[in-house]
């Protein structure tokens, strides 16, 4: 039994952090699929623009697009629900297998709407819309200004994942703002089974800690984050509130890791992967890492439902002068920044490439 086949059959979902035309029309993808295991994929402003400017898979559809009219934003959201329709349907069947708790594809939303409700709940609502599959969700992140777009989203029938999240605590409010969406659809006699997920980063907490810490710590505090907040997601799925919700028929929230892909090159290139296996999650990693952990990865003992010991190794980091709430909060605004300059970098690679195909003829 393949790799990715055992840790799929201890109760945890492998998704791609990739999308590319080339991925989709080459087979790539339905070979994931069918060998890896595979039954979701997210997609984010940085993946689409690598795609689009190191090839010429998209050339022909800008420049039909281009000749309409179209530009900029509104050019990108048609060339990314082509592509993200198109994974959507090769999900279908794990969609349809599991009664929607799986197969999803992931679409962001532009971060000029991040500050305004009505507008990403609005243009949440028009890309599920357009995409017309039932298994697309649509990442807003989770940042104070996004939680209440997250609650509306939910509340009208959108599903969500919802981006950005470095902490218990940015879990929990997701979390809430989920919940207090399914609770306002129960009261208000609506089908409360709205599928959503909630993204925690991980690899990042160590690119921002390992050059303030001894050795020793390197590689940890991620991980560490991440048993804390898998403690906090099982108990809320025991917890009164939520059974409460179960009963009339809502889904969990399913908690995922996301930013898994090793950046320290000391360190294993699947320490993510076999460090997070835990029921009930998704991971989802970039394609060198899944056909890494396939070559090579090992499964190992599931994460503890109670976070093992999270709290001692939290506490190393913060008697080495690490202030993990402050951290958390630091990571979430710089992330929230990155996602604005990669937004920029995608719209700058789109003119540059009608540019360069003008030029061509």
């Amino acid at each position: 039994m393949k790799t990715t086949q055992k840790l799929h059959e201890a109760g945890q979902s492998l998704w791609l952090d990739n999308i590319s035309r080339k991925l989709l029309t080459g087979g790539g993808l339905k070979r994931y699929i069918a060998e890896y295991s595979l039954t979701g994929l997210t997609s984010n402003p940085t993946i689409f623009e690598k795609a689009i400017r190191s090839s010429s898979d998209y050339d022909a559809s800008i420049c039909e697009k281009n000749a309409s009219g179209k530009s900029g934003e509104e050019l990108f959201f048609e060339l990314a629900l082509e592509d993200c329709t198109a994974a959507a349907d090769l999900f279908r069947p794990a969609h349809e297998m599991t009664d929607g708790v799986d197969g999803w594809v992931s679409l962001e939303l532009s971060p000029e709407l991040a500050y305004d409700t009505s507008k990403s709940v609005a243009a949440a609502r028009q890309l599920h819309m357009r995409a017309g599959r039932p298994n697309l969700f649509i990442k807003i992140p989770g940042t104070p200004k996004g939680i209440p777009a997250i609650e509306q989203s939910i509340f009208e029938g959108i599903p969500i994942n919802v981006t950005l999240l470095f902490s218990r605590e940015h879990y929990l409010a997701a979390a809430d703002a989920y919940i207090r969406g399914i609770e306002r659809r129960i009261a208000a006699g609506r089908n409360p089974c709205i599928q959503s997920a909630a993204s925690l980063f991980i690899s990042r907490w160590d690119v921002s800690v390992n050059r303030k810490t001894p050795e020793q710590l390197h590689n940890r505090i991620g991980i560490a984050m991440a048993k804390r907040t898998y403690k906090a997601y099982r108990d809320l799925l025991d917890s009164d509130r939520w059974l409460r919700l179960a009963n009339f028929g809502a889904r969990p929230q399913r908690l995922l890791w996301a930013s898994t892909g090793t950046k320290d090159p000391k360190a294993s290139d699947v320490l993510y992967i076999e460090s997070l296996a835990a029921p009930h999650t998704i991971n989802t990693m970039p394609e060198a890492t899944l056909t890494a952990f396939e070559d090579h990865g090992r499964v190992g003992r599931m994460l503890p439902r109670n976070g093992g010991n999270a709290e001692q190794e939290l506490s190393e980091f913060i008697r080495a002068g690490i202030d993990v709430d402050k951290t958390a909060e630091d990571l979430q605004e710089e992330g929230a920044e990155a996602f604005v300059k990669s937004w920029e970098n995608l719209m700058s690679s789109i003119d540059g490439k009608i540019a360069e195909l003008r030029k061509a003829g």
